[in-house]
């Protein structure tokens, strides 16, 4: 392991485990540490799907950028706990689809922070803010948020693995509905969210093993409950699903228990009030 040599700032504290790092062991990387594998190990031993799920939702991300690049016509991307580079970053596909694409990516963690901008050194419509979800307004005000992106045309709003760590549901609506507000119609909102719905019975006792492990506490809201949050925005097709079911790339991509991916996505675009 190199991860906590060079680039890793000094104030980190590697003995707690991180979200973002358990995601991106769980995709496989190896920027984390041993109590992030340490985490990330114990939610594998509860469900062993854990990691095909946390692929899953990656694709669906290029998936869903991919469209907004192309069919919708987004060239502007603001995604919010956006965690550590892996393949396909956003800027990459949005890039790919439609140059000239422009992103800024959010996240607290100082790690994360400091590995994405080593990888968007060279691309210069893309930049990397430190900032938390529970402050909307500072993110939206951020000057390099103001730089690189126009909100007086559409932009898409990625809240894709962060919603769920929010647990109050006041406050969750309420960051929604602060970036919303700042969007003009034709603005979309890219949304992943854990749900319990498919196993009921398990999602209490998985979310407390992640809880009691990670530095950031999770929690597994109903579809109905994550359709709320998205108050003011209109789901397209097909809706809010189980990650497998948005828009496969062919019908064999989706399993036969799509539910068993514990986490709930969909695009919804904002028409104005």
């Amino acid at each position: 392991m190199t991860v906590e040599s060079g680039w890793v700032p000094p104030e980190i504290d590697t003995t707690k485990a991180n979200s973002a790092r358990v995601y991106d062991y769980w995709l496989g990387g190896d920027h984390n540490f041993q109590a992030d594998r340490d985490a990330a190990r114990a939610a594998i031993a509860f469900d062993p799907g854990i990691r095909a799920a946390a692929r899953a939702n990656r694709a669906f991300l290029g998936r869903a950028v991919r469209f907004l690049a192309g069919q919708a016509g987004i060239r502007q991307f603001l995604d919010i706990g956006s965690g550590l580079p892996a393949e396909n970053n956003v800027h990459q596909v949005a890039r790919d689809t439609a140059p000239g694409s422009r992103v800024v990516y959010v996240d607290r963690d100082d790690v994360v922070v400091a590995h994405s901008r080593l990888m968007l050194a060279d691309a210069p419509d893309a930049a990397v803010i430190q900032a938390d979800l529970r402050e909307p307004g500072r993110i939206l005000a951020d000057p390099e948020t103001q730089l690189l992106l126009d909100f007086s045309h559409p932009v898409a709003v990625l809240l894709v693995g962060v919603l769920h760590f929010i647990p109050d549901d006041a406050v969750a609506a309420g960051i929604v509905a602060t970036l919303r507000d700042a969007l003009v119609p034709g603005s979309h909102l890219v949304i992943g969210h854990a749900c319990g719905d498919g196993q009921p019975d398990l999602a209490p006792s998985f979310a407390a093993i992640y809880n009691s492990r990670v530095d950031t506490q999770t929690r597994f809201r109903t579809g109905d409950e994550i359709t709320r949050l998205c108050e003011g925005f209109t789901f397209l097709d097909p809706g809010l699903v189980w990650i497998p079911q948005w828009r496969p790339d062919s019908p064999g991509d989706v399993p036969g228990e799509p539910e068993k991916y514990w986490v709930k996505v969909g695009v919804a675009r904002y028409d104005g009030r």
